[in-house]
């Protein structure tokens, strides 16, 4: 299966929340998409790994994403070692991505700015022909293969964006998308412990931070991105 976009999150939900609806939108102008999950979410406060991965098929269902896979690192402590670079690889080989979404660069939880400096170098180790990969559910020796490019979405901190990309008319299914993790967001019925992302000030962040993000280049909703590169355009009139 070769998908158009691959987008990577150090845990479920981060996918959802950081690009739930560019996602959305582009299953919708038929590009096919798919979700790789580094980690079970298994040191999260609320929940269980278990309850992650119901809600992580949930959610994938509801942005009708081509395939979700959990790779299983350690939550918490996967490191940006070879050894984790191959399998990362291997997945990447696999799929073939013309983009990647990952993790934003900068970001309050250790394991985002950890992931993404992982999908940045497994990306461009990918394209090397003198690593030699073979993943599991194939039975040739795989070709080498870079995504054109590599995008970070935002996440916690407020980090100033590269480009934002319209997402108005998906807002609706980015927000079923991340609700579908219940047991990780505002319930005013759970009796489990309060986290950062639990209260319903966070809940209705993830529309006015939309909200924002679209004031910022003149339309209703959008989600911001950094580039690793210098984005192209055919024209100055390709830009809204």
């Amino acid at each position: 299966m070769k998908l158009d976009i691959l987008a990577i999150g150090a845990h479920p939900d981060d996918v959802e929340l950081g690009c739930g609806a560019t996602i959305a939108k582009e299953v919708a102008n038929g590009k096919k998409v798919g979700i790789i999950d580094l980690t079970r979410g298994e040191l999260g406060t609320r929940g269980t790994a278990d309850t992650r991965d119901v809600e992580a098929f949930n959610a994938a269902k509801i942005l009708n994403v081509a395939m979700r896979t959990n790779m299983e690192f350690a939550d918490g402590f996967f490191v940006n070692d070879k050894a984790h670079q191959i399998e990362l690889i291997k997945e990447i080989r696999k799929y073939r991505p013309e983009i990647i979404l990952c993790n934003a660069i900068e970001d309050r939880h250790i394991d985002h700015a950890k992931g993404s400096k992982l999908v940045s170098d497994a990306c461009f180790l990918s394209g090397l022909r003198k690593i030699n990969t073979k993943h599991v559910d194939e039975d040739d020796w795989q070709a080498p293969w870079r995504p054109k490019a590599v995008y970070h979405y935002m996440q916690w901190k407020d980090l100033e964006p590269d480009i934002v990309v319209d997402i108005t008319g998906f807002i609706e299914k980015k927000m079923e998308a991340v609700l579908a993790y219940k047991t990780q967001f505002y319930d005013p019925d759970s009796k489990e412990p309060e986290t950062p992302i639990s209260s319903k000030n966070f809940t209705d962040s993830i529309i006015y931070r939309a909200r924002n993000a679209g004031r910022l280049v003149g339309i209703e909703y959008g989600e911001g991105f950094n580039v690793e590169r210098y984005p192209a355009v055919d024209s100055l009139f390709d830009l809204k």
